[in-house]
């Protein structure tokens, strides 16, 4: 954890419950820290251009959240630069629930597992919705052109703070490929 994170996450009723609890004076001392943890090293880069998903969280204007799985082949969530990700946003359910709220509250919290290694990335951002008339080159910077879906928007998110988060209750998860690794 890094003290932005702690700026972010901390709020007064968060501090209540810590103390209530008896854990405040250890989360305490992320406040205080040097390292703010708003910037991307190649850990994080590696390991967020390894995914072939997240779920992202967004709120409504009514204050009710929301959390969708984005999904598409690995590496597919790009990392710009050491404070900025993006993503091509693929065609889905035409609901628009994640752009529409977007459009009304950027901020975004995503969270990243990596399941049969039990390791899990946090980040806060604010989003930007970007369309390919606004940018084509970005666009183009975050299409795969082998993947077959068709890509709407782009979403850029500036990040605000990241943490990885303790693996003690990830329950280990494989996908077809990986199982299939194993067994061999």
């Amino acid at each position: 954890m890094a003290k932005k994170f702690a700026e972010i996450t901390f709020t007064p009723s968060v501090k209540a419950a810590q103390s209530r609890y008896g854990s405040r004076e250890r989360n305490e001392r992320f406040e205080l820290l040097d390292d703010a943890g708003d910037t991307l090293g190649s850990r994080e880069a590696e390991f967020i251009e390894a995914r072939d998903g997240f779920y992202q969280a967004t709120v409504n204007e009514a204050g009710w959240p929301y959390v969708q799985f984005r999904g598409g082949p690995a590496g597919f969530l790009k990392v710009l630069d050491e404070r900025t990700i993006g993503y091509a946003d693929f065609r889905g359910n035409i609901q628009y629930l994640s752009v529409g709220n977007l459009a009304a509250n950027d901020r975004v919290s995503l969270i990243l597992m990596d399941y049969p290694n039990r390791r899990r990335l946090k980040i806060w951002a604010r989003a930007r919705i970007v369309h390919r008339e606004e940018d084509p080159d970005l666009l183009a910077r975050l299409e795969i052109p082998t993947y077959r879906a068709r890509v709407e928007r782009a979403v850029v998110l500036a990040i605000e703070a990241i943490d990885w988060n303790c693996p003690q209750h990830i329950t280990p998860r494989f996908t077809e490929a990986e199982a299939a690794a194993l067994i061999s």
